[in-house]
């Protein structure tokens, strides 16, 4: 009777000890951490909201006055809780215009901003957020790291002071790398800019380029192409009066074998790296 005790509990004690034993790594596999972009659909203008591997929450420009809500209502529907980092690449409406209102609906740790200004009624609520929250706005220029864990995130532009009314070649130009996916974002820099930052041999070749203002043939050179090598060009454009995006530009891209998206024909584009390949996703 004993050593039949002595069996039962030995069997119990294996077959707990195979039902504690951790899965095998194939089993559970851990979810790859992606960067996650999302050119947002704000009509004729810039926004843009990037998830990065480890969490952080970064916004790229806010689309134009009266977009502001629909920025906030699509970060929240991404479940955005506060924002780490907050980019205004320069004080035209189109990019700044909603801004005040991303900033006054989630807590925000860093803003960043050309040293430019304008008397926009656009970029004086922009400032009004900002001290209200009691923030304190970092210069944005070619050299500035952001605080974005796992991934090499600069600001390669502008590299030098620009005239006071040249607003655009004053664009932050932001260069982000995760392993090896790239992107860089371009506000609205022009031909300028983007031979300044040629010729100072910033890191500028990224796979996903953010198509400077709009496509206008002001910007996106030939030689900006050629060192960029972009896989794909997203263009932030809606219903305009300015002709953007140019055929010039978009042959240019063409010719740079770039598969072009844009958001007037796309809707909000997402593109997903998961530090090698991309994936992208319109949403229409």
């Amino acid at each position: 009777m004993k050593s039949r005790v002595i069996k039962i509990v030995s069997s119990l004690a294996i077959g707990i000890g195979i039902a504690a034993a951790p899965a095998s790594a194939s089993s559970y596999a851990a979810t790859p951490k992606t960067m996650k972009v999302h050119y947002i659909d704000v009509g004729q203008g810039d926004s843009i909201y990037i998830k990065a591997p480890n969490g952080e929450d970064i916004v790229i420009d806010g689309g134009n006055k009266g977009k502001g809500n629909a920025v906030v209502s699509y970060l929240k529907k991404q479940k955005v809780d506060d924002i780490e980092v907050l980019i205004s690449t320069h004080p035209d409406a189109d990019h700044i215009g909603g801004l005040d209102e991303v900033i006054n609906a989630f807590k925000v740790e860093n803003v960043y901003a050309p040293k430019v200004v304008n008397n926009t009624q656009a970029y004086k609520d922009f400032l009004n957020a900002v001290k209200k929250k009691k923030l304190t706005i970092k210069t944005a220029q070619a050299g500035v790291k952001l605080p974005v864990k796992d991934v090499n995130a600069q600001i390669v532009g502008p590299t030098k002071t620009y005239a006071k009314s040249d607003l655009n070649d004053s664009s932050a130009v932001v260069h982000m790398a995760y392993k090896k996916n790239t992107f860089l974002f371009t506000g609205d820099a022009e031909t300028k800019a983007e031979a300044d930052m040629i010729k100072a041999k910033k890191t500028l070749r990224a796979d996903v380029l953010k198509v400077g203002h709009h496509g206008a043939k002001t910007s996106t050179s030939k030689d900006f192409l050629n060192v960029v090598k972009p896989k794909y060009a997203v263009i932030s454009v809606g219903k305009n009066s300015y002709g953007h995006p140019t055929s010039q530009v978009v042959n240019l891209l063409k010719g740079a074998k770039a598969n072009i998206l844009r958001t007037d024909q796309s809707g909000t584009i997402i593109i997903t790296g998961d530090g090698t390949s991309y994936s992208v996703k319109k949403s229409r």
